[in-house]
C-alpha cells in the first residue's frame, strides 16, 4: 500500500492518509478483508507521528471502510469493499472539480472538456477490447 503525504498541500495529514485509503479502496486496490499496515510501522514508513495515522484509522473506521479486530489488526471493511456508490461519485466529484477548475484556468471551453472526454472514454473502451 503506497501513501504519500505532502505537509505543503494545506490539508492535514491524517485526512489525506484518509483519502488516500478510501481511494485505494474505491479503486479496487485494497480488498475486503485485507489488511491494513500496523499503525506504528504506516507511521515510521511516512515519518509521522503514530497518533496521527490512529487518528486516520478511527476516522475510516467510524466510516465503516475499515474494521478493527481485537489484537488482530485493521481490515478493509467487507461491508464497503468496494466504497458505496456514493463515496466513489465523491471521490470523482473532487476530481471533476480540479479539472474544470484547470481548464477555466486554461481557457478550455466545458464543451471541449466534454469533448474530450467523450473521447478519451471511446480510446479507453477500444484498448480494453
Amino acid at each position: 500500500m503506497q501513501i504519500h503525504i505532502s505537509a505543503n498541500d494545506g490539508i492535514p495529514i491524517y485526512l489525506q492518509i484518509v483519502n488516500q485509503i478510501k481511494y485505494l479502496v474505491a479503486s479496487g486496490r485494497l480488498a475486503a478483508g485485507e489488511e491494513l499496515p500496523p499503525m506504528r510501522v504506516l507511521a515510521e514508513r511516512l515519518l509521522i507521528n503514530p497518533n496521527t495515522v490512529a487518528r486516520a484509522y478511527r476516522e475510516l473506521e467510524m466510516a465503516g471502510i475499515v474494521e478493527k479486530r481485537r489484537t488482530a489488526g485493521t481490515y478493509v471493511s467487507a461491508q464497503q469493499s468496494p466504497l458505496a456508490h456514493s463515496e466513489r461519485v465523491k471521490i470523482l466529484s473532487e476530481r471533476l472539480d480540479a479539472l474544470l477548475a484547470e481548464a477555466r484556468q486554461m481557457d478550455v471551453s466545458f464543451e471541449d472538456v466534454v469533448k474530450l472526454a467523450q473521447q478519451r472514454y471511446a480510446a479507453l473502451q477500444h484498448d480494453s477490447q
